[in-house]
C-alpha cells in the first residue's frame, strides 16, 4: 500500500484521470496475457451466494475492466470475484472527453463516461479467448449489462436481451444496470413496468437459469425502492447490487464540481443508507458497493446486510493491495 502511495499514485495522478486508467489497464492487460494457467484463487472467508461459491467476499465493481481486457489479473490482487462491463449490445464511444475527474481531498471521483465499450459481440469473443487459452480466472465472473445509447427506451428490453444472448455462455452471473446517471433516460428504466419488461426479455433467453441481479441507484425515493423490490422478487431475480454512483453532489467543494456520477468516500453514507433500506425490504442477497476504501467501510456494508462487497474508487486511491487487505481482515471475523 505504501509503495503505491509513494511511487505509483503520484505518477498516475500527474496524468488526466481517464488517461491514468487507460495506462493502468494496458499494464494489467499485458500482465494478464502472460499469466500462467490455473492461477490459484485468492484466500479469504468463502461465501456461498446466488448458487455460486466466492473464495472471498471482495469483488471488482463494474466500470474498471469494461471490455474484459485484464480478466486473469484481478484475482492476483486478491479479488474473490470480478464484474466486467458495463457492456452494451452495440459498441459505443461514450460521452465526450474529459469525462472522469478526481477529487483527491474527498478521495472521490466524478465520471460521465456513458457506457463506453466495445459492444457485446466483441466482449464475448474476448471472453471466449480467455477460456480457450486456459487463463480463465478461478473466481466467479459477472457481466454488467446496460442499454445502448442509440436504443429508444421502449426498445430497451430487446437491447438488454441481445447483450445477454451474446454473453450468456460466459458469465457466472449477470447484472441489469438501470441506474447509471450518465446515459439519458436510463434511470427511468428503474420503474416497475419498465424493469419487468427487461427482466422478462432476459428470462426468455436464460435457459440455463444464470443468476440475474439488478443494480440500483442511491438516489431512489422510498416508494420507488419499494416498487423496485416487489418487481424484482416477482420476476425471480437472484439478488441486488446497491448502489451505483450518485447525482447528489452536496459534498463536493465549490469550484470542483462536474456533471456526472459521484463515487468514493462521499458516497459511502448515502449508499449504506439505501443498502440498509433494501435489506429490510428484500429476502434476496445484496452486494454492497459505494465508498468501500478500507476494511472498516467494507465491514459497515456487511453489518448493514451485504453478503458481498465491491471496490472501484477505493482501488484508485489505495492501490492494488487493498482487496487482499480487506479480504484478510474479513476472514478474521
Amino acid at each position: 500500500m505504501s509503495l503505491y502511495s509513494a511511487l505509483a499514485r503520484p505518477l498516475l495522478f500527474r496524468l488526466p484521470a481517464e488517461t491514468a486508467h487507460e495506462v493502468s489497464m494496458k499494464f494489467l492487460a499485458a500482465a494478464a496475457a502472460v499469466l500462467g494457467r490455473n492461477v490459484a484463487p485468492p484466500r479469504g472467508r468463502a461465501v456461498d451466494c446466488f448458487g455460486l461459491r466466492f473464495p472471498n467476499a471482495v469483488g471488482l465493481a463494474a466500470g474498471m475492466d469494461k471490455n474484459a481486457t485484464a480478466l486473469p489479473a484481478w484475482p492476483l490482487m486478491g479479488f474473490g470475484f470480478i464484474e466486467i462491463g458495463t457492456v452494451t449490445a452495440l459498441a459505443q464511444p461514450g460521452n465526450p472527453k474529459p469525462r472522469v475527474f478526481r477529487l483527491p481531498r474527498q478521495k472521490a471521483l466524478i465520471n460521465r463516461l456513458g457506457f463506453n465499450n466495445e459492444g457485446a459481440e466483441a466482449v464475448a469473443a474476448r471472453l471466449a479467448e480467455w477460456k480457450s487459452s486456459g487463463r480463465w480466472p478461478r473466481v466467479p465472473v459477472g457481466i454488467n449489462l446496460g442499454k445502448s445509447r442509440v436504443t429508444a427506451l421502449d426498445d430497451a428490453p430487446r437491447d438488454y436481451a441481445q447483450s445477454f444472448r451474446l454473453l450468456r455462455g460466459h458469465g457466472d452471473y449477470f447484472v441489469v444496470n438501470v441506474s447509471s446517471p450518465n446515459t439519458p433516460g436510463l434511470r427511468d428504466l428503474q420503474g416497475a413496468a419498465q424493469l419487468r419488461a427487461i427482466l422478462r426479455a432476459i428470462a426468455a433467453e436464460n435457459a440455463e437459469k444464470k443468476p440475474v441481479l439488478v443494480k440500483i441507484s442511491p438516489d431512489l425515493a422510498e416508494p420507488q425502492l419499494a416498487d423496485l423490490v416487489s418487481c424484482g422478487e416477482e420476476e425471480s431475480i437472484a439478488g441486488w447490487i446497491a448502489t451505483n454512483t450518485t447525482l447528489d453532489h452536496s459534498s463536493v467543494p465549490a469550484g470542483e464540481d462536474q456533471e456526472g456520477g459521484l463515487s468514493g468516500v462521499p458516497l459511502r453514507e448515502k449508499s449504506d443508507t439505501v443498502l440498509r433500506e433494501l435489506v429490510a425490504r428484500t429476502r434476496l442477497p445484496v452486494i454492497g458497493v459505494g465508498g468501500v476504501s478500507d476494511a472498516e467501510s467494507a465491514r459497515a456494508k456487511t453489518e448493514a446486510g451485504a453478503k458481498l462487497v465491491q471496490l472501484y474508487t477505493g482501488l484508485v486511491y489505495r492501490g492494488p493491495a487493498l482487496p487482499r487487505q480487506i479480504a484478510a481482515e474479513s476472514a478474521k471475523v
